[in-house]
């Protein structure tokens, strides 16, 4: 085997020569351009974002559309304008109805999904935020996050990185800062205990639905939930009738179905397809603080001083468990590279 010289370099302008690199300088190099960060999924970040913001509205659009309609008749009413802006977002992107051979497969999630997260979460949140307000509501369901990261554990096999609860940690401390900074004596034990509610069957959701996302699409998926979320509710339609009139209130009705319901859902199940459940959950922290300004804003719920010091700890919360672990593969030349430096 026949050995390259070493070379010497020159500096231009002088030809002073100097010290050629050593093997172990040389190699050390290599190895540090071998350590590459991890690329960022901005299209999933991107989508989370969207439907962060449409979620935090929905609180505040609940609180609003309640004061006329009924919580069944609210969550119908929100899931039929759904049904309607899905079918027609569908038709626009030339997507077809899932196979029956997709749907059987995954036929359990699908209804565990459209029964707990579009079916009993609505009802519930609806019924918990004519007790509590839009933040303190949002702060409760966003205990969420704790359950789904558990459960993509154990069911998903997605395991318990470090980062992922320190995350969770940090940011549920955020969320307790703004629950005791915004809490009201007009909060009842009935209302609190409804967003808890409401908070175990989003989670139950958001793990059932990783699993459909395996064989439908982000839209099939949603509007297949949708669809049993409407059947699920399909009693409340009598109260829904006797209860439309006001425009302000339907339009709040066609907001939630479209926007955080609709659009919020898709951008979720599309972030939802490209990462895992525990981690993209933690985005979700992010709603109380955008809630209680979105409240401010239109409903003059004007927040306590210690809550935005509660909104840091979220966003913290959230930066920490976006952080990828390095790969055993890194560990390893990082260490090598250590070896020969």
């Amino acid at each position: 085997m026949v050995t390259a010289p070493r070379r010497s370099f020159v500096l231009p302008g002088n030809g002073t020569k100097q010290k050629p690199c050593s093997p172990r300088f040389t190699r050390s190099v290599e190895a540090a351009a071998d350590l590459q960060a991890p690329a960022r999924d901005w299209p999933a970040l991107v989508a989370a974002g969207i439907t962060v913001v449409l979620w935090a509205s929905a609180f505040v659009g609940i609180r609003s559309a309640g004061r006329t309609f009924a919580p069944g008749a609210l969550s119908l009413g929100r899931l039929a304008v759904a049904v309607a802006a899905l079918a027609v977002i569908g038709v626009v992107r030339g997507e077809r109805l899932p196979s029956r051979e997709a749907l059987r497969a995954v036929a359990v999630p699908l209804l565990v999904c459209g029964l707990l997260w579009f079916g009993a979460y609505n009802v519930a949140l609806n019924a918990g935020e004519r007790r509590v307000d839009a933040g303190t509501a949002a702060m409760l369901v966003n205990v969420g996050p704790i359950m789904i990261a558990v459960l993509a554990g154990l069911v998903l096999h997605e395991g318990f990185p470090r980062t992922l609860f320190a995350g969770l940690a940090v940011a549920f401390a955020g969320v307790v800062v703004i629950a005791v900074a915004s809490s009201t004596h007009t909060a009842t034990t009935g209302g609190v205990l409804l967003c808890l509610a409401a908070a175990c069957a989003y989670a139950a959701g958001v793990v059932a639905q990783k699993v459909i996302l395996r064989r439908l699409t982000p839209i099939q998926t949603v509007f297949c939930c949708a669809v049993i979320g409407v059947l699920a509710t399909l009693p409340f339609a009598p109260q829904l009738a006797r209860q439309l009139g006001p425009a302000h209130a339907e339009g709040w009705v066609a907001y939630l179905g479209i926007g955080p319901t609709a659009l919020g859902f898709i951008t979720w199940g599309f972030a939802l397809s490209r990462t895992n459940a525990g981690k993209l959950a933690v985005t979700t922290y992010l709603v109380p603080p955008i809630s209680i300004l979105l409240g401010w804003l239109w409903l003059s719920e004007t927040p306590a001083s210690l809550a935005y010091l509660g909104g840091a700890l979220c966003l913290g919360g959230v930066a920490v468990s976006r952080r990828s672990p390095p790969s055993k593969n890194q560990t390893l030349q990082a260490g090598d590279l250590r070896k020969r430096a």
